[in-house]
């Protein structure tokens, strides 16, 4: 049975670990230091971590993977193949090329479309009408190595990050079974990337979050679940961060100034965007848990005509 070393972070790369520890069994998990999480920074470990406690395979969780002790430690595992699935450090060389087998990444994206650490988030904000994932060979670039296999799946409007997400993991898992017999028996495809036609894909930052609404309804429909159920798209209202998680696409048009509140309904409010209008559904005002979008304008009786956006 080849020796496997695990190298992954959050809640995508769970289901992975569990198939492949079940077929060949995993001997090393590597995964991010344990953070501080939530209001009260409680030091917390990351969801690889924990699945790999509950399954009882060593663990190791350096700061640094480019550091000499983590290659060191790696190494002793005398790893024939290292399998990556959103595990948010770029291997150094030295790494890579301990394995016989090689480094594989499962990789959230249909490359070289969406290479970097937000290809989900991405595909949606984007408004992509598919996505997949990707096993390639991992090399020194991002997300730059060649690639294995790849399964498709559509985006609808009724995805957001989070269903696309849990998608992704299941369909990675399930390609990543199918493809590791042919990289054993040295059957397997190596396809180049075409590099002219790469996409990037970076990490959501704080700017990303803001809603604009002066884009068309389309536009800001994208950017509210290309942001749910995390980190959450915002907007402003009174002075305060309006948290929107979820929203309709319309037929109506409005010729009020964008962002403003024209009316709302049992099924939520709505809000002109630069074209078109938006039905927003669901909410979280600050400090308060999310909500139905109608139970937040019902507790309103003067937000008709309201500004979203003003500071």
């Amino acid at each position: 049975m080849p020796k496997i070393v695990f190298m992954g972070t959050p809640d995508f790369s769970v289901s992975i670990l569990e198939k492949v520890h079940s077929e060949y069994g995993v001997s090393l998990v590597v995964t991010q230091p344990d953070k501080p999480v939530g209001r009260k920074r409680v030091y917390t470990a990351p969801p690889v971590a924990e699945k790999a406690k509950e399954l009882g395979i060593d663990l190791y969780q350096p700061e640094r993977i480019k550091a000499e002790e983590a290659f060191k430690k790696i190494q002793s595992y005398q790893p024939d193949l290292i399998i990556t699935a959103a595990y948010g450090q770029i291997l150094p060389k030295q790494v890579l090329d301990l394995p016989k087998f090689g480094a594989v990444n499962v990789h959230a994206s249909l490359l070289p479309k969406h290479r970097g650490g937000a290809p989900i988030h991405r595909a949606v904000l984007n408004g992509d009408s598919e996505s997949g994932v990707t096993i390639m060979y991992m090399a020194e670039g991002l997300d730059s190595g060649d690639i294995i296999s790849q399964v498709t799946t559509k985006i609808t409007d009724e995805d957001n990050t989070g269903t696309l997400h849990d998608r992704l993991s299941i369909l990675g898992g399930d390609l990543l079974m199918k493809t590791l017999p042919d990289i054993f028996n040295g059957t397997n495809e190596r396809i180049p990337q075409n590099h002219e036609e790469k996409t990037i894909s970076p990490n959501i930052s704080k700017e990303d979050e803001r809603l604009d609404f002066t884009r068309s309804q389309r536009d800001v429909f994208n950017h509210i679940r290309g942001l749910s159920p995390f980190p959450g798209a915002y907007t402003v209202l009174d002075g305060r961060r309006l948290k929107i998680y979820a929203a309709d696409l319309t037929d109506e048009q409005s010729t009020e100034q964008p962002g403003t509140i024209i009316k709302k309904d049992g099924d939520g409010f709505y809000v002109a965007c630069g074209t078109g209008v938006l039905r927003i559904t669901e909410v979280q005002p600050s400090g308060k848990k999310r909500m139905p979008a109608h139970q937040f304008a019902g507790s309103r009786q003067d937000i008709d005509g309201t500004q979203l956006g003003a500071e």
